[in-house]
């Protein structure tokens, strides 16, 4: 069968409608709703056309609500009309950016929602895991981090630094000003609070005021998560008495947190379904909104995610978050830590098959194949001597009700289902896809093992893990397909988010016990091994951009380190100390969860300078100036992007200091500082040479020069009187000193 034949089958299968059946138009639903709405339909054909226990009742063929169905937050496509027609039955529009909106909708009403043609779409899926690296690789204080290297001029301040994860801290001393007289943290939404009255959101609730924030003192999970706080510390914290300052010491701070399957506790069954990417979406908006309230550019930290996909249900998604960002209001989101394992495998046409076990670290697993034309899978569960296989080809799933195929794989210790779904590409609709999903009573793939293998000369196929991961055994050597592309997770792989991956430096710290921790092997400034790699599902280079994320040292949580004493992470604090009563500490952490919040903070500098910067600007800016670790590999490319980020030269491309000559690109690392017009250089060593300073204005003209003597450390100039604004100091001389800093002229 060809794949036009194929692609015009599955269509037909997804579309075809009989009006006298009411059958809901899967086509316009994303998998996690096609399954509600199955669900549905297996319930009303269980128990009747009507129900008790007040979940719905027909009156005249229309679905009326009793006592609150259960809702999902979901994004929605309308043609004309379509948002009145929403809240005429029974949804709450969130937000609408065009004609996409957010909405609650009532679980029972999507089936007869999709047969509207005012509604010509409806996504939702479930929401995120945080993205720090389970293996530990832990530490790295860069001078950055400490301070040395962050430009003078440019703090942050002006700009709002939002970052939604979970577990804060809200009285960490970090979120203050360094001196503790300023509370930073101006806005927090904890969509798990469980004290909703009052409150206008479509969960948890918001504090505004600095009493409120400090009462609250943690989100609902920070008693027993500390991811946002790390993350936070890293892109905005002060560093309060520590060398571990974050990237924008003194911008504002908004936050929201999230949730992610690790907070499922926390969550009423009946609101579960609304902890989707839709309710991600309105948290950046929620940040968004704020900076534009108070009239100041903003950046975004995400360090969390999920895979992508051949559904298209995260086109909407990608879609809103396109609308709601642009000039000063940009997204920065975590790569993952997947290309430690095997993620991706292709079996080309020509030849005849290719394969490898799967395994997860759940009761249930998802693997995603896609191919050009039809193809054999072949499923085989592997226990002792016994062997269950299960052949079909994907003209056999399509031509199944919905084009949805049940079975199982048996053994003597479990009978393992399997459902196969096919589907056309959302990228290319010519092509087939298929989603194979196990469930068990066992982790799958444990027991008992099993193996996939794709099969045909004539199909180009690829297969996807969706979880899990891919391996070899000794059941069969052959099946030993595979590589670690094709890892980055969503929405990083969206085209208007900034995709960080992680790089590696210092592999060991000495922690508050004074005992030595050592993890990871890789050399300074190389990709980690862990971050993760393009390209997306549909062919497009991520990660964007490298920043330290290996070892790194920031905030944690004391109401974590309160409740969680004896946990494996204390191990790697740093320090602990006091503040207000209350015991906290810094700790060292890694995975990209900490490089993107590097990336967003850095982007708040940026901001700082150019407050109407782009997302489209900040790409520029890292191909003119990044560092490109492997001189082997043109750039970008799928594992560096277009490189490290290197923060002062960015601003320097930013502000055209780089177009002056005579101002090295490389920041000098002496200690510079301005006040009541005298300039104040101390150079942390003695001179072993004369050397030169000299200022110029960002029009490149020269404005003063003067010479210190070998033998000085510290050397104070007084400046002729100076406009105010941003200059360039350039030392020549001696290599310690060497180099250029900016610094801010104010009255």
């Amino acid at each position: 069968m060809n794949n036009k034949c194929l692609a015009i089958l599955v269509l037909i299968a997804l579309v075809s409608l009989p009006v006298w059946a009411q059958r809901p138009r899967y086509d316009k639903l994303s998998p996690m709703l096609r399954k509600m709405v199955r669900s549905e339909n297996m319930a009303r054909e269980s128990h009747g056309s009507s129900r008790v226990n007040g979940q719905r009742s027909t009156v005249n063929g229309q679905w009326s609500m009793v006592n609150g169905t259960p809702e999902v937050c979901a994004f929605v496509q309308v043609a004309a009309g379509g948002e009145a027609f929403l809240e005429e039955s029974g949804c709450r529009v969130l937000a609408q950016e065009g004609d996409i909106c957010i909405a609650n909708i009532p679980k029972a009403s999507i089936g007869r929602l999709s047969l509207d043609d005012r509604i010509l779409r409806i996504e939702a899926n479930r929401s995120t895991r945080i993205q720090t690296d389970s293996l530990a690789w832990y530490l790295n204080t860069l001078p950055i981090y400490e301070g040395r290297l962050l430009p003078q001029a440019f703090t942050g301040q002006g700009v709002v630094v939002g970052v939604m994860d979970i577990g804060f801290d809200l009285t960490h001393p970090s979120f203050y000003s360094n001196d503790t007289t300023d509370y930073r943290i101006r806005r927090f939404w904890d969509m798990l609070s469980a004290d909703t009255v009052g409150s206008q959101l479509p969960v948890g609730r918001d504090f505004t005021t600095r009493d409120e924030l400090l009462a609250v003192a943690h989100a609902r999970d920070g008693l027993h998560q500390t991811h946002g706080t790390h993350t936070l510390g890293i892109a905005a914290g002060s560093g309060y008495d520590s060398p571990y300052r974050g990237m924008a010491p003194e911008s504002d701070i908004c936050i929201v947190a999230n949730a992610v399957t690790e907070d499922t506790i926390y969550i009423d069954p009946k609101d579960y379904d609304k902890y989707t990417f839709a309710l991600d979406a309105l948290g950046f908006k929620y940040i968004f909104d704020y900076a534009q309230s108070v009239g100041k550019p903003c950046v975004i930290n995400f360090s969390e995610g999920s895979m992508q996909d051949f559904w298209g249900y995260d086109q909407l998604y990608y879609e809103m978050l396109r609308r709601i960002s642009g000039p000063g209001r940009i997204i920065v989101s975590a790569a993952g830590n997947y290309a430690g394992q095997k993620n991706w495998f292709r079996k080309p046409m020509g030849e005849y098959a290719a394969g490898t076990f799967l395994r997860f670290y759940t009761h249930d697993g998802l693997v995603t194949l896609k191919g050009d034309h039809d193809f054999t899978l072949r499923l085989v569960a592997y226990e002792s001597n016994e062997r269950d296989t299960l052949l079909l080809s994907t003209s056999d799933i399509v031509m199944q009700e919905d084009s949805v195929f049940y079975g199982h794989l048996k053994t003597s210790s479990d009978s393992l289902q399997v459902t196969i779904e096919a589907y056309p590409s959302c990228y290319n609709p010519s092509e087939i896809c298929c989603d194979i999903m196990f469930n068990s009573t066992h982790n799958v793939g444990s027991k008992p093992v099993i193996s996939l293998e794709v099969m045909g000369k004539d199909a180009d196929v690829e297969a996807y893990r969706m979880g899990g991961y891919f391996y070899e055994h000794n059941f069969n050597p052959d099946l030993c397909a595979g590589d670690n592309t094709h890892s980055v997770l969503s929405p990083a792989t969206a085209p208007c988010v900034i995709c960080v991956g992680a790089t590696y430096y210092r592999l060991g710290i000495i922690n508050y016990l004074g005992e030595w921790r050592q993890s990871g092997n890789g050399h300074f400034g190389e990709w980690a091994a862990y971050s993760s790699i393009g390209p997306t599902m549909d062919g497009r280079i991520k990660p964007d951009v490298l920043a330290p994320g290996s070892n790194i040292i920031s905030s944690y949580s004391s109401f974590y380190l309160e409740n969680h004493p004896d946990a494996s992470d204390i191990g790697w604090d740093v320090k602990h100390f006091d503040f207000n009563g209350r015991t906290y500490a810094w700790n060292s952490n890694s995975g990209t969860s900490m490089s993107s919040p590097a990336v967003a903070g850095a982007i708040a500098l940026w901001l700082q300078a150019k407050p109407d910067l782009t997302m489209e600007d900040v790409l520029d800016v890292f191909s003119h100036t990044c560092r490109e670790y492997d001189q082997s590999l043109a750039y970008p490319n799928n594992y560096y992007g277009y490189g490290e980020i290197d923060v002062y030269r960015g601003l320097l491309y930013l502000l055209g200091i780089d177009k002056i000559t005579d101002v090295s690109s490389t920041q000098s690392l002496s200690r510079i500082g301005y006040a009541d017009g005298r300039l104040t250089i101390d150079c942390g060593t003695s001179l072993s040479s004369n050397a030169r300073v000299r200022l110029f204005s960002l029009t490149g003209r020269q404005v003063y020069e003067a010479r210190i003597p070998a033998g000085q450390q510290t050397y104070g100039l007084v400046l002729p009187r100076l406009a105010e604004g941003v200059y360039a100091v350039q030392i020549d001389g001696p290599e310690e000193v060497r180099g250029s800093q900016l610094l801010r002229i104010a009255p």
